[in-house]
């Protein structure tokens, strides 16, 4: 992939959703990514806006039986399943690394419960070095995954309680695989969610005919890369023309086009995911890029061209 150098200096890149500030609007998606510290010798952190390590969930999770991905023609399946450690590991193994990188640490978290969630959320707080909790309310790997995120009265509901046990600022991960994705974004917003992340992975699924078998371990897996760009632009214009909560578009993006494309449909904060399997440094030179393309566009900052799709 071929990327402009960045541009003139004076294109201010920053953005803010809600209570959290970033230097740019490029982040790297949760589960894509690990906990950073396999990435430090090719990627410079400082240039990227911000990373979500890997969901944590309270107790430890080995994970779905394999396989746990599957490529496609224009994506990935995968069925990992939310392996991790734990959230008391996190903190005292990764937590203190993550903390002296120069960029926002977002860190994404996933419950069984709703009060599951909310004692996550306090023990997250007054932590150093994380900027905000990201709830993954979406995940379609695990039991109950994408129960807050299918129901707008419970996300509400999460949303509010999580944000009286926090200071930290709340982003919300809602899935695509709902009816009317507008009502649960209104909850995520009527909670008090500072930014709202569209979207999670599609659910899908591959077969071995031959051997009359499914590949992936859990039958059904979420599907990413450029095969759900198409659902995800739509899902992120809805919402945005749904509520005024800040957007974060997630879903097939690893050129400046894409970028730019999530922009101008709604969004102020994008997240690299599938991308980052096949090129660990493409979120630094999306980065690189953006000052370029905003000028192409007339713009001088980011919120210039965030929501400007002119529709039929």
């Amino acid at each position: 992939m071929s990327l402009p150098v960045a541009a003139d200096a004076s294109v201010d890149l920053a953005v803010k959703l809600g209570r959290l500030a970033l230097r740019n609007p490029i982040l790297t998606a949760s589960g894509t990514f690990g906990y950073a510290r396999e990435m430090e010798r090719i990627v410079d952190f400082s240039r990227l806006g911000g990373i979500l390590p890997k969901t944590i969930t309270k107790a430890p999770r080995p994970g779905n039986k394999p396989w746990r991905t599957v490529e496609t023609a224009a994506g990935l399946l995968n069925s990992i399943g939310l392996d991790n450690d734990g959230i008391d590991a996190f903190i005292e193994h990764h937590l203190p690394y993550l903390a002296t990188l120069p960029t926002a640490i977002i860190v994404s978290i996933a419950g069984s419960s709703h009060d599951e969630f909310v004692a996550m959320a306090a023990q997250l707080d007054g932590r150093p070095g994380i900027a905000a909790i990201e709830l993954n309310i979406s995940c379609p790997n695990v039991a109950h995954g994408v129960d807050f995120g299918a129901d707008a009265g419970m996300c509400e509901r999460l949303v509010r309680d999580v944000r009286s046990k926090t200071s930290l600022p709340i982003l919300a991960k809602l899935t695509p695989n709902v009816t009317r994705l507008t009502d649960i974004v209104k909850g995520a917003e009527a909670g008090g969610a500072d930014a709202i992340s569209l979207i999670n992975t599609v659910l899908g699924m591959a077969v071995d005919w031959r051997k009359k078998r499914p590949l992936l371990g859990n039958v059904v897996g979420g599907l990413s890369g450029p095969a759900i760009k198409p659902i995800a632009l739509r899902c992120v214009y809805q919402a945005s023309n749904a509520v005024r909560t800040p957007l974060v578009g997630i879903g097939g993006i690893a050129t400046i086009d894409d970028v730019m494309e999530f922009l101008v449909a709604g969004a102020s904060a994008v997240q690299i995911g599938t991308a980052n399997y096949y090129d660990p440094t493409v979120s630094m030179k999306l980065a690189e890029a953006l000052p370029a393309a905003l000028q192409e566009a007339g713009a001088s900052r980011v919120s210039d061209v965030v929501g400007t799709l002119e529709a039929a």
